[in-house]
């Protein structure tokens, strides 16, 4: 990828080369979070410091790639909660556990080639549960997430008119409330917590505006994930 944006823009050579080197230690930041000694909130602060960086040195190389350039993205659509266990519920059916309700999502691309794209985003996860008046005498199990999402990802996309498959992943903080209340979980904390997003799709369309996707946000210290199915469109800006 380095050979190619050094071709693309010759007078960044500099910029570019800088640019590689931070790609290369948020990713090393991501391989840490399976040791156990690391502290979630510090790597989260880290990782959105380093996203920031990127941010901040994007705009002028989208600005010297006429054709690709900078856009923004709304989403809407179905997020469910549950588990990361299979566990038994007893007079609960596991459906009953899984907390559901509204995702959306807003992003601001950076294009950089037609297959490779930075996305800072920001959104929402709001999942409830009905409670069951029948669950008087012993515990309600309920996995639910009500928290604001802010972060950062890149997409790899085929640049493919018409239909286009993608895959993204990143990292992020959710701010809010997550529950994890099962028969071996009982987390029922409020703060900031990390995410891991990752999504496939398809970008429909002539110009790919249009783009169904597959998402999860999985988060390590409640033991939950959200998966969601959503619907989005992109608006160019250059």
């Amino acid at each position: 990828m380095l050979f190619f944006l050094r071709r693309k823009l010759p007078g960044d050579k500099n910029r570019v080369v800088f640019l590689y080197q931070i790609l290369k230690i948020n990713l090393t930041f991501v391989a840490t979070i399976s040791k156990p000694k690391l502290n979630f909130m510090t790597l989260t602060l880290r990782s959105i410091f380093i996203t920031i960086v990127l941010i901040i040195l994007f705009p002028n190389l989208a600005k010297a790639q006429p054709g690709i350039g900078r856009s923004i993205k709304g989403s809407i659509g179905f997020a469910s909660s549950g588990s990361y266990y299979i566990e038994d519920y007893g007079a609960q059916d596991e459906v009953d556990v899984m907390g559901g309700g509204l995702y959306l999502e807003g992003e601001y691309i950076f294009g950089i080639t037609s297959w490779f794209g930075v996305r800072p985003y920001a959104g929402g996860i709001f999942t409830s549960v009905d409670e069951n008046p029948e669950l008087q005498n012993q515990p309600q199990y309920r996995v639910t997430t009500n928290a604001f999402l802010i972060g950062g990802k890149v997409r790899f996309c085929a640049p493919i008119p018409w239909v286009a498959p993608f895959v993204e992943g990143g990292i992020g903080a959710s701010i809010g409330k997550l529950e994890t209340l099962t028969p071996g979980v009982n987390f029922d904390k409020s703060g900031v917590l990390l995410h891991i997003p990752f999504s496939i799709g398809l970008a429909i369309g002539r110009k790919n505006n249009f783009e169904i996707g597959i998402s999860g946000y999985f988060h390590p210290a409640a033991k939950q994930s959200n998966a969601v199915l959503a619907a989005g469109y992109t608006f160019p800006l250059d």
